[in-house]
């Protein structure tokens, strides 16, 4: 893998306006229950090989893609196609809770809310920005699949590399409104504006993914708990190159979306 973590943490969180708020909430609560793929209005005039107008959309690694390299591979080799929409940049980063809870406050409240900001926040994250017109936008989020996994749709992105539940690898904008207020909620904290990050289409790493799978039902459903867990860490650790503590804070995660 080239390239550095960009550990920068947070230190300010720009506010965000009543209504620029209700209309992340609008599009984004609609998406987190159904994996929503209905694109808005487009915002920007367009490169010559994408057609319509496009707008930016917020794109991000969650640490179970980002640090499982077989899944980031294979993530990454639909992404770097550039079929109907342009990667304008990609950068690592760790955001604080601050961030998070401001990006997902459409979900405070929720019993997983605490889990879900352990998930954004436990480790660096690949995050970048990439132009689409609404009908691009709709295609992408449609080879995403569905927001749970066992929703999926079969063929997904999500179905093919997705653990469990909310453990579903990439945030994709899911409108041209909701990737705009996004992105410019990032850009205060992040560098949106170039490509620092150059990911591998192939990795000598194993893919787990199913069997992964498999050991999440089995602790959600608690049967075998405890030598489910030993090895859902065994094999995280076999998927990923991080070590120590970066390792633990996976498992941790990986753990928390089965409770």
């Amino acid at each position: 893998m080239r390239g550095r973590w960009a550990t920068a943490r947070v230190t300010s969180t720009r506010t965000i306006s009543k209504a620029e708020s209700r209309t992340k909430r609008i599009c984004r609560r609609s998406s987190w229950a159904a994996g929503s793929t209905s694109p808005g209005r487009a915002t920007q005039s367009l490169p010559s090989r994408l057609h319509g107008p496009v707008a930016d959309a917020l794109l991000i690694f969650k640490p179970d893609a980002a640090h499982r390299l077989a899944a980031r591979a294979g993530i990454w080799s639909w992404l770097a196609s550039e079929r109907d929409w342009k990667i304008q940049s990609l950068t690592w980063f760790q955001p604080q809770a601050a961030l998070i809870e401001s990006h997902y406050d459409f979900l405070q409240g929720r019993p997983f809310f605490p889990w879900l900001v352990d998930l954004m926040t436990a480790l660096p994250m690949v995050v970048g920005r990439v132009t689409a017109s609404a009908d691009a936008l709709k295609q992408m989020r449609y080879d995403l699949g569905e927001t749970r996994i066992s929703q999926s749709r079969p063929g997904s992105l999500r179905e093919r590399y997705g653990i469990f539940g909310g453990l579903n690898c990439l945030h994709l904008s899911d409108a041209p409104e909701t990737g705009a207020a996004e992105v410019a909620e990032w850009a205060e904290v992040v560098q949106l504006d170039r490509v620092e990050v150059h990911l591998e289409t192939t990795t000598g790493k194993p893919d787990h993914t199913y069997r992964l799978r498999s050991l999440a039902t089995q602790v959600a459903a608690g049967t075998h708990v405890e030598l489910a867990s030993r090895t859902i860490h065994e094999l995280l650790a076999e998927e990923s190159e991080i070590q120590g503590p970066q390792l633990e804070a996976l498992y941790r995660i990986t753990l928390g979306a089965l409770s």
